[in-house]
């Protein structure tokens, strides 16, 4: 009985409850990421073309090519014996040839009526800009309808065409985004530029005429870009295939332009050093193009880019606000009832649901802040929105308030431990209390401030609620930053990680095709997190060595 109760008395057990409390945190944390990463990694594996025969209860048969999706178990009522339940094995597969026809990416087929499964050496899948994928046998290839001789056995011939209109396509996105966009940018400011002195009354014949002439430069130069541009989409549709694909109706051929091919391979015939490479270039796709087909094809990058450049934005927002708030508290401000005060509604402020701080971004700096910037610094834009209108900026600042309470008290925290040794020290040896502040106390207490941030960084790339109101969008034409002065436009709505998996999980016109995306962009999202992270956790470790001797 002594022993239970020095064993009591010592908090043994409260140590192994914590103990066991942590390790059940690690342990879900550890399978949530495990499952996601699971469902995610294999995503962009090359999977094999099954040929599915089949022969429904009417007697009628069908062929499909298909990529084996999943299988599950379902009940069914059968006539039998006594009518009940019973298990059935429903195999689903993909089968993006037969989209026109059924409107479906996948159709279920019972196992019960499978006559023949096989995987056949020469199917191909062609992975499409637009509809998916299709699963088909290449038949020939046409070059200006002129079927080429032999096409049939010429593999490497159909890869070097799809390459050939991989280029072309980045010809024109180039030309489309980069030369025609900043000709359309210069323009717009010309014509701004006369709108505003036409509002301050300063505009005068040579100003009409010099823009005239600026316009008219910009307008040739527009007009080489679009003959160059129709040169070149005449040459995307040089190439045709015609391929072989099967289902309800029997073997049917179809033409597929080669410009709508991003690429074709086929998985059953690839070795695994083969389908390694198709796999990194798909991953290699996913990370660093841009979206296609509402989302649900393509890459993410403008998704990545926007959402590490407003976790950026807004750790230069909320960095300083919130160090200073904590320097207040602690180091000036007289402890008594209203300091107390204050920290508490901190403390609550980081409770507050999130789509609250969206709906206050919204009022407040969108419609408020906003409009004003406009019109005093953007009149001549007017009524067309510059800063008055939800964009990165707004977003960032958002996510800045989020996330300062967060800052606050970490800081705070931070500042309180500090020895009260080093500030009596600093101040004998004749150092104000400005300069023990910022040259002793400040230096010191920056691993808790980085702490802070490595929090609010956790946080703010998660959150997508607020950035529904305050600027995130499904697609942005056009990237924050770009070549253009002053290249960073802080008022431009901007795609987001968070947003995408939304977006694509629950928005999608097929949310079953697009599960392995979003498990594949909530991998993304944790991996960029746990970057932004470790940039953090390794400065503050560095910081937290230098000063450890200080501390003691």
């Amino acid at each position: 009985m002594n022993k239970f109760k020095k064993w009591y008395s010592e908090g043994t057990p409260w140590l192994w409850i914590s103990a066991s409390s942590i390790a059940l945190c690690l342990v879900i944390v550890i399978g949530i990421v495990g499952y996601i990463s699971i469902q995610a990694i294999p995503h962009f594996w090359p999977a094999p073309i099954e040929t599915i025969q089949i022969t429904s209860k009417n007697g009628v048969t069908a062929e499909y090519y298909g990529e084996l999706y999943a299988e599950e178990t379902v009940r069914k009522k059968v006539e039998e014996n006594n009518g009940n339940g019973k298990s059935k094995y429903k195999t689903v597969i993909v089968d993006s040839s037969n989209y026109k026809i059924s409107n479906n990416d996948f159709i279920w087929i019972d196992n019960s009526i499978i006559d023949k499964r096989q995987i056949e050496k020469d199917s191909v899948v062609f992975e499409r800009r637009e509809k998916g994928n299709l699963y088909a046998k290449l038949l020939k290839i046409k070059e200006n309808d002129v079927v080429l001789e032999d096409s049939r056995q010429t593999w490497e011939e159909l890869q070097a065409r799809i390459e050939r209109v991989a280029e072309l396509h980045e010809q024109i996105s180039e030309i489309q985004k980069d030369k025609i966009g900043a000709i359309n940018y210069q323009q717009e400011k010309i014509r701004l530029h006369i709108r505003y002195l036409e509002l301050k009354n300063k505009i005068t014949d040579a100003d009409s005429k010099q823009a005239q002439a600026d316009n008219q430069k910009l307008q040739d130069e527009y007009n080489i870009l679009s003959q160059e541009l129709n040169n070149l989409r005449k040459e995307l549709q040089r190439d045709s295939v015609t391929v072989v694909t099967k289902g309800i109706g029997g073997e049917t051929e179809q033409v597929v332009p080669v410009e709508n091919i991003v690429r074709a391979y086929r998985p059953n015939n690839l070795s695994v050093l083969g389908k390694t490479g198709v796999y990194f270039d798909r991953l290699g796709e996913y990370l660093f193009d841009e979206p296609r087909e509402a989302n649900t094809e393509g890459g993410v990058f403008p998704a990545i880019f926007g959402t590490v450049m407003m976790v950026l934005l807004m750790t230069v927002f909320v960095t300083p606000f919130g160090i200073l708030a904590a320097i207040y508290l602690r180091e000036y401000a007289k402890q008594g009832y209203l300091t107390r005060l204050i920290r508490i509604a901190v403390v609550n402020l980081a409770g507050v649901p999130s789509i609250v701080y969206g709906v206050f971004g919204l009022g407040f700096f969108v419609y408020v802040l906003g409009e004003h910037i406009d019109e005093l610094f953007f009149p001549e834009a007017l009524p067309t929105p510059t800063f008055g209108t939800p964009g990165i900026l707004w977003s960032a600042i958002t996510l800045a308030l989020l996330t300062l309470p967060v800052v606050i008290v970490t800081t705070e925290e931070g500042l309180s431990r500090i020895p009260r040794a080093l500030r009596e020290g600093s101040l004998a040896l004749g150092a104000t209390k400005s300069e023990t502040l910022w040259k002793v106390i400040l230096p010191i207490s920056t691993p808790s401030m980085i702490t802070g941030l490595i929090l609010a960084i956790a946080r703010a790339a998660g959150e997508v609620a607020p950035l529904m109101l305050v600027g995130v969008v499904k697609m942005a034409p056009t990237l924050p930053l770009d070549g253009n002065f002053p290249y960073l436009h802080m008022e431009r709505k901007f795609m987001h990680l968070g947003f995408h998996i939304y977006d694509v999980g629950f928005q999608s016109p097929n949310v079953e095709a697009a599960r392995p995306l979003v498990f594949a962009t909530a991998f993304l999202l944790i991996v960029v997190i746990i970057l932004l992270n470790i940039v953090a956790i390794i400065l503050r470790n560095r910081l937290r060595e230098k000063y450890k001797s200080i501390t003691g």
